[in-house]
């Protein structure tokens, strides 16, 4: 799920963008890093399960940052419609 995330024309990274685009029905998935302080990443989690949008958890933070084409790690990344 996570190599989808290279290619993705339509994306935001990190978790004060991806709870603007939740907020704003944007968001296709959210993919949130399991090793991310919950403090950051619960709002947005929160957000996007009362909205119904899909999420997807990766294994850390560095791997999410990877993925999204990124050198250093994200907590939250977003796919957007």
């Amino acid at each position: 799920m996570l190599e989808q995330l290279k290619n993705q024309k339509k994306l935001v990274v990190g978790t004060k963008q991806a709870l603007r685009a939740v907020k704003e029905d944007r968001v296709q998935t959210l993919f949130i890093a399991k090793d991310a302080e919950k403090y950051v990443t619960r709002n947005v989690e929160e957000e996007a399960k009362a909205r119904n949008v899909q999420i997807v958890y990766a294994e850390s933070m560095k791997k999410l940052g990877k993925a999204c084409g990124i050198n250093i790690g994200a907590a939250t990344a977003a796919i957007l419609k």
